[in-house]
């Protein structure tokens, strides 16, 4: 028998909130490491407790695997302004 479906709200509860946070923060980060040697990518995680705590996973160097991802979004960001560009140029 499968597990019911739960509504997806912040829990009330403290207590029960903290012991959710940390299942499923393990589980995430089980998937994540899972993802990386599975299908050879490259994985950055970066979670924040409620209380500002790190937590973190990389399937390389973590400096690397952000400085890749600041550089991914530049170069969209260009795409995507060069895009707009053209769409200006061409409804004229």
């Amino acid at each position: 028998m499968g597990r019911g479906k739960i509504v997806i709200r912040r829990i009330d509860n403290s207590t029960n909130r903290q012991v959710t946070f940390s299942k499923r923060r393990g589980g995430l980060l089980k998937k994540a490491k899972e993802l990386s040697i599975l299908c050879d990518a490259e994985v950055g995680l970066v979670v924040f407790s409620s209380t500002g705590r790190l937590h973190e996973f990389s399937s390389t160097n973590m400096k690397a695997v952000i400085d890749r991802y600041t550089k991914a979004k530049e170069e969209q960001a260009g795409v995507n302004a060069t895009s707009e560009i053209k769409v200006c140029i061409h409804s004229s």
